[in-house]
């Protein structure tokens, strides 16, 4: 596990190098490289996870040399591959293997992977060209600049460390807070500033001095797949608890140590459970936050972990340390996130780097494979029409449709409208007449664009924050592949979600929590946003009135009227719209500073 950067046809100082690889230190105190030429570098900082004694990068051979974030769980299968036929792999390190891999596979190198990754390769054999390949899912996030009149080119894992390239700046996507508020978090290859994207899932991008920047996406086995109807849910259930054990096992396999995240839910419950079962003295943490909060899941983690034998760690956070906490996070996440447990996720997983663990297992991902949220619930048991569209929508969103056009002032509305929609070209499209079932369709929206975008960035940026490596079980591709094939009544029907998941953790976890209503693993954000609370005082100063007119996109008597409800009749509704709110502001703050102001959006919208 690594953070990498570099620059094409670009010109970059070894000065502009050392200050992104400072940036991307969290996540790689281990070693911090670079090399290059005049026209070209690559810089990786390493987190020694496998072989720490060799796997030194960048990684070579002849004049083929790679960069390399993440974890490749088939690498021992593809040195063999690669050494008979003449390459000679110089240790035991997973990386180790790519450039070989390369030489041999060219541009489709990466269909070869199976794991997390970002991968770059700078080919220097004949047109110089640099080659950048992400993972299936996203868990591996890479930004990039592109100016496509001078053909200049530069990537980081971070947003913050790509803003350390001179001539990389800070501009605020002024459409970004509508994006933000739609989907939680800019969906898509766009992020919240202007000139900087993010290469979706399964992409391969090649550029060069001739052709410029091309990304194509690869193509993906899962997609075809169809249900096999002639399967039970007890078979269907059977066979993943299989797979997942399999998966699980390799997921364990590292020269550093790996621990659990427990969260008393049936996820990493059931993850939990499988990793036990294949190692030894398996450590778990959860984390609760002091008081006495709603939806505590202290006592179903802690049966978990007894019933699997698990040394347990209780992770507790006190809330006044919160609003402390809240610039590192925004920092890390390089752009607003609307869920409020990004400040428990940081937390958790300083505590595992403060036990002295590098890699921790997470069950993240599960709800958007087989169907466990509460809006797909909804939305298969609409009636027929598109009428459940918006509806879905809405509980993708920070703020929903109607309380977005109060918020709005009319300036920014009319801009807004005419600028065009927040979400991809294809989402709604896919929702309203894609191919396949209801079900299939949302999920296939889900795994395209929420969950990387929204979900893995934040799993990935705030576990590197600690120096720990977030390992995703069900994001392995043969367990993606596998949900595709269930029905959709083996994911959710009238009696309850995550049909197969639950079939398959029959017997392995305690019943308390497979009987358990399900609930969301969040900060119980209602009742800690209120009068009285630390956070209530940085949510109001965040959301004065002076700097809700700077800025002159959002009505600040709305903004008002929101607290004012929330102090006499807290809701979901509000709070959420509070916390994004509050995020977004906090965030242009860091990045643009305080004086940060409407000037700007004014300037571009007329």
């Amino acid at each position: 596990m690594c953070r990498i950067y570099g620059s094409f046809n670009a010109g970059t100082s070894d000065q502009e190098l050392r200050t992104v690889a400072a940036l991307l230190r969290h996540g790689g105190p281990d070693a911090q490289t670079f090399t290059g030429k005049d026209d070209w570098a690559l810089g990786n900082n390493r987190l020694s996870i496998m072989d720490p004694e060799g796997g030194e990068q960048p990684y070579r051979l002849g004049a083929v040399t790679v960069v390399f974030n993440g974890e490749l769980y088939n690498h021992r299968e593809l040195a063999a591959r690669l050494e008979a036929r003449g390459h000679r792999i110089p240790d035991n390190c997973d990386g180790s293997v790519l450039p070989a891999l390369y030489v041999e596979y060219g541009e489709r190198f990466a269909e070869q992977l199976d794991g997390m990754y970002s991968v770059a390769v700078m080919d220097l054999r004949e047109e110089p060209k640099l080659v950048i390949a992400t993972d299936e899912s996203g868990m591996k996030p890479l930004y990039y600049a592109w100016d496509e009149a001078d053909g200049r080119f530069r990537f980081a894992s971070e947003i913050p460390a790509l803003l350390g390239f001179a001539d990389v700046t800070a501009e605020e996507d002024e459409y970004g807070l509508d994006a933000y508020l739609v989907s939680k978090t800019p969906f898509g290859d766009r992020t919240m500033f202007r000139g900087i994207q993010v290469l979706p899932p399964a992409a391969t991008a090649v550029v060069g001095r001739r052709g410029g920047l091309s990304i194509t996406t690869r193509p993906l086995g899962h997609t075809t797949a169809g249900p096999d109807t002639a399967r039970s849910l007890a078979q269907a259930g059977e066979e993943l608890r299989e797979l997942l054990a399999k998966e699980v096992s390799r997921l364990l396999i590292a020269d550093a140590p790996v621990a659990a995240i427990t969260s008393g839910g049936l996820d990493s419950s059931l993850v939990t459970a499988l990793a036990a079962r294949a190692t030894d003295r398996l450590h778990t943490f959860n984390i609760a936050y002091t008081g006495n909060w709603p939806s505590d899941e202290r006592a179903f983690a802690a049966e978990v972990a007894g019933r699997a034998g698990t040394v347990h760690h209780q992770v507790e956070v006190d809330p006044a340390t919160f609003p402390d906490l809240l610039a590192d996070v925004v920092w890390h996440l390089g752009q607003p996130n609307a869920d409020p447990i990004t400040l428990s996720t940081f937390s958790l997983f300083r505590a595992v780097r403060d036990a002295g663990f590098k890699v921790a297992l997470t069950g993240d991902a599960a709800d958007e494979l087989f169907g466990g949220y509460a809006r797909m619930t909804h939305a298969m048991a609409a009636p027929g029409g598109l009428g459940w569209v918006q509806e879905y929508l809405d509980h993708l969103s920070a703020v929903p449709r109607a309380l977005r056009e109060r918020l709005y002032t009319d300036e920014y509305a009319g801009a807004v409208r005419a600028h065009g929609p927040a979400l991809p070209a294809g989402l709604t499209e896919t929702l309203e007449g894609g191919r396949g079932s209801r079900m299939r369709r949302i999920c296939a929206i889900e795994q395209q664009y929420r969950l990387p975008s929204y979900h893995l960035r934040r799993v990935d940026h705030l576990s590197m924050a600690s120096s720990v490596e977030a390992r995703l079980p069900f994001c392995q591709p043969k367990v993606v592949r596998f949900a595709t094939t269930l029905t959709d009544e083996q994911k959710i029907n009238s009696t309850g979600v995550k049909r197969a998941l639950y079939a398959a953790a029959g017997g392995l976890v305690p019943d308390s929590v497979l009987n358990r209503p399900k609930q969301p693993f969040t900060l119980p954000i209602t009742a800690m946003l209120t009068p009285g609370q630390a956070l209530w005082d940085v949510a109001r100063d965040a959301l004065s009135e002076s700097a809700l007119r700077a800025d002159g996109r959002i009505r600040p008597e709305v903004v008002t009227g929101l607290f004012d409800e929330q102090a006499t009749r807290p809701s979901d509704g509000a709070s959420l719209a509070i916390w994004a709110l509050m995020s977004h502001q906090m965030w242009r703050t860091q990045f643009f500073g305080a004086a940060a102001s409407r000037a700007g959006f004014l300037q571009g919208a007329r």
